[in-house]
């Protein structure tokens, strides 16, 4: 398995030739793409969404919360702010899920950089989309 954020799947969606966007074509073909429960919610939030876009969403499997999922995600978001960290609520939620199943995640958001260093957060890419 392999998570995928959105700002990865946004750009695949949207046919950019980024590594990424390569890695996120390749797990979607071997049925091996996953999403965090966070990150359907972000894909869906898009009033402007194709129903093609919502139909590839809504195949792809979602990780499930786990037992104590919740206390979790609170005291990594501590334990990242206690390193003059700031991560937002969602991009925590996201790494927890990935975290509970052992599984890497593709992005190309740099705020994962804390997640990855500090709580073992596999990270097959990071690419800022402004870079």
């Amino acid at each position: 398995m392999i998570c995928a954020d959105s700002s990865s799947f946004i750009a695949f969606t949207q046919g950019e030739a980024e590594r990424d966007v390569e890695l996120v074509a390749h797990a979607l073909a071997q049925q091996l793409l996953v999403f965090s429960p966070v990150t359907v919610s972000e894909l869906l939030s898009d009033p402007n969404l194709a129903p093609s876009i919502e139909a590839s969403v809504l195949e792809v499997p979602t990780l499930e919360i786990t037992p104590g999922y919740w206390e979790r995600a609170g005291k990594l978001r501590a334990l990242l702010m206690a390193r003059q960290f700031r991560p937002k609520i969602a991009d925590t939620l996201i790494a927890q899920s990935c975290l509970d199943h052992q599984v890497p995640l593709i992005t190309r958001d740099r705020d994962f950089t804390g997640f990855q260093k500090h709580a073992g957060l596999q990270v097959l890419l990071t690419k800022s989309p402004l870079a």
